[in-house]
């Protein structure tokens, strides 16, 4: 018999990536899937989900400092109704990803050793952010 579980999952962010792998594995558990996905879905369009290195913190910094050459605030962007890092957010969502889908083997998230979940904030001040979190399996 198939389980499906869903649990909305609110978080209040900084700028930058926070770790929300404990919290979406807390849904995994709770739902009682041994085997299965567990599919992460973002409500917002300012900020994404990344599946990236969880133990050199240099990683995260690069790609902050990457994603944020690619799409500067100091670009005239047309569309700043929020202020400066507003379309830029927008910029580096589009390129980023608003979904994760992470297998589920004996009752956890199968991430690789050194894998983790992250929500990377984009604009500058903090936000309430929500995820819904779908498990799928038996």
């Amino acid at each position: 018999m198939t389980t499906v579980h869903q649990e909305l999952l609110e978080l209040r962010t900084q700028k930058g990536l926070t770790d929300v792998t404990r919290r979406v594995a807390e849904v995994v558990v709770k739902s009682g899937v041994s085997q299965g996905l567990c599919s992460v879905f973002l409500q917002h369009t300012s900020a994404s989900l990344l599946i990236q290195e969880n133990a050199d913190p240099s990683v995260l910094r690069d790609l902050e400092k990457w994603l944020s050459e690619l799409a500067p605030e100091s670009r005239r962007w047309e569309h700043d109704d929020e202020g400066p890092d507003d379309m830029p957010a927008h910029a580096r969502s589009a390129i980023t990803r608003t979904s994760e889908n992470l297998p589920i083997a004996g009752g956890k998230l199968a991430l690789g050793t050194w894998q983790a979940l992250y929500l990377w904030e984009h604009r500058q001040r903090p936000h309430l952010r929500r995820l819904i979190v779908t498990v799928i399996g038996r």
